[in-house]
Order: structure tokens, then C-alpha cells, then sequence
């Protein structure tokens, strides 16, 4: 017998967000919203790096990671999300939701791992200013690109073995509408020991790590920020990480609040978990493009310049 001889179902069936279906049309709206606010404007921050000579910066070739991230994530997702809420069509191929799974965990952790490299950037950058352009360079940026891609696929690749080595006999109904590992690994039948063991060391050695670092680059930012004599230098000195923060607390707080409810929230109304999970993934490239147009004078005034001579 084959190692993955086990039952399946040929499909899926995804589930909005549960309690709410008669306003799933109703939520199409601003769900579709966001997908163009995501989608334009992570391609917009990438389009401004690509053609302005001012954005060839290490900085801003890592921002560019960052908007790529969020473009590949929100393209993951979007086919089975508006599909569900558009057209109520929940119905998803076994493999495809696998591949849908493997995807949104991989772009995830690429993000988390993007960020990292972002704090370490600022950390050169305000502790070791002399040295920046020649720690940062091209070839260096695009190790860290390739490094935080293959660690997410590498440690990734083992997770759609681990479901279809399980037999799925109890349900074929997801909780949200796209796949999730802990979502697919609580239909099956048999020991999930495995699963879950994995994950939890996926998500401490991964997303766990990451955090430390990038609050450890800080205390360090900090430490260098307060020996500055001048108050003046100071501020400006920090203020030039509040993108970065901003965009750290909009990727780990959702985050947070969903591992938070998965563990002490078990009684809370199943809706309440689906959103809190729905705002994990939709939220951050969102608010990435906005708090980066926002809060860079140099993007804001690329933008502008590019939408100008598009115009003429």
C-alpha cells in the first residue's frame, strides 16, 4: 500500500464567516475593496522602487520584498474568498487546497522573515551609519531575499505530506474561506500528534524568533537613539523606524489576537475566531502600502512623480 492510501475527500467546502452568510453579499463589497487597495498598492510601491533612481536603496529594495510579499499573499487567497463571498461557490479540490495551504503559510513566514531583515537594516543604518552602504549591499540584500524564501519553503515543504498522510473522514467543511493547515489537520480521523507538534515548531523557531530579533534590533536602536545628545537627532533618528513599526505591529498583533483566542477563546461564537483570522491575512497588505506611502517623504514623492509622467 502507498504511503498516502488513505480516504479523502475529492473537495472541500469553504465557509465564510459562520452566523453571517445572509451578509456574505454585503461583505463582498469592502472584501473586494481591500484586495484593490492591497493589490494597487503594493504594485504601486513596486512599480516607484523599480523606475526611481532615488529608491535603489537597501531599504527600499527590502520595502519592495515587503510589497511583494503582500501582493503574492493576497493573490493566494483572493480566487477562494471572493468566490465564497461573490458567487457562493465554497467548493475547493482536494490538491488545490494544499497548494492554497502551502502558500498562504510560505507568503506568511516570508513576510515575517522580510521584516526581520528590515529591523536589522535599521539597525545598521542608526547604529552603524558609517558603515551602512557598505554592510547593505546589493549582493547582501538579495542573499537576505533568498534566504527568507528558501527558509519558507524549506520548512513549509513537509506540511502537505502531513495532511495527506491523514484521513479526512469526519467532515469536508473548513471553518474560513481558504485553507489553513489547523484548519485541514482537525477534519481527520486518526492522530494529528504529529501535525501539531510541527506547527507549534514551525511557529516558535519561525514567527517566535523573528519577533525576538526584531524587539532585540530595537532595544539596541533604542540604547544607540539615547546616547544622541541631541534631542533633535533623536527624534529623527526614531522617527525614521515608525514605518517599520507600524508595519511589525500590523503583521504580529493579528497574530497574536488569533493565537490568543485559539487558546484561552474555545467558548467564543466560531465568527469571532474566522475574523480574527480573516484580519491576520487581509489586514497587513493593506495597511503596509498606506503606512510606507504615508509615513516615507521619498515613496510619496516617487509616486507622485511616476503617476506624472504617466500622465504626460
Amino acid at each position: 500500500m502507498g504511503l498516502f492510501n488513505v480516504t479523502h475527500p475529492a473537495s472541500f467546502l469553504l465557509t465564510g464567516i459562520p452566523g453571517l452568510e445572509s451578509f456574505h453579499s454585503w461583505l463582498a463589497g469592502p472584501l473586494c475593496v481591500m484586495y484593490v487597495v492591497a493589490l494597487g498598492g503594493n504594485t504601486v510601491i513596486l512599480q516607484a522602487v523599480r523606475v526611481e533612481p532615488s529608491l535603489h536603496e537597501p531599504m527600499y529594495y527590502l520595502l519592495s520584498m515587503l510589497s511583494f510579499s503582500d501582493v503574492a499573499m493576497s493573490m493566494a487567497t483572493l480566487p477562494t474568498v471572493l468566490r465564497t463571498f461573490c458567487l457562493n461557490a465554497r467548493s475547493i479540490a482536494f490538491d488545490a487546497c494544499l497548494i492554497q495551504m502551502f502558500l498562504i503559510h510560505s507568503f506568511s513566514m516570508m513576510e515575517s522573515g522580510i521584516l526581520l531583515a528590515m529591523s536589522f537594516a535599521r539597525y545598521v543604518a542608526i547604529c552603524d551609519p558609517l558603515h551602512y552602504a557598505t554592510v547593505l549591499t546589493k549582493g547582501v540584500i538579495a542573499g537576505m531575499g533568498i534566504a527568507v524564501t528558501a527558509r519558507s519553503f524549506v520548512t513549509l515543504f513537509p506540511l502537505p505530506f502531513l495532511i495527506k498522510r491523514l484521513p479526512i473522514c469526519r467532515s469536508n467543511v473548513l471553518s474560513h474561506s481558504y485553507c489553513l493547515h489547523p484548519d485541514m489537520m482537525k477534519l481527520a480521523c486518526a492522530d494529528i500528534t504529529i501535525n501539531s507538534i510541527y506547527g507549534l515548531f514551525v511557529l516558535i523557531s519561525t514567527f517566535g524568533m523573528d519577533l525576538c530579533f526584531i524587539f532585540l534590533s530595537y532595544v539596541l536602536i533604542l540604547r544607540s537613539v539615547m546616547a544622541i545628545a541631541s534631542h533633535k537627532e533623536r527624534l529623527k533618528a526614531l522617527n525614521t523606524c515608525v514605518s517599520h513599526i507600524l508595519a511589525v505591529l500590523a503583521f504580529y498583533m493579528p497574530m497574536i489576537g488569533v493565537s490568543t483566542v485559539h487558546r484561552f477563546g474555545k467558548h467564543a461564537p466560531r465568527y469571532i475566531h474566522v475574523l480574527m483570522s480573516n484580519i491576520y491575512l487581509f489586514v497587513p497588505p493593506v495597511l503596509n502600502p498606506l503606512i510606507y506611502s504615508a509615513k516615507t517623504k521619498e515613496i510619496r514623492r516617487a509616486i507622485v512623480r511616476m503617476f506624472h509622467c504617466i500622465k504626460m
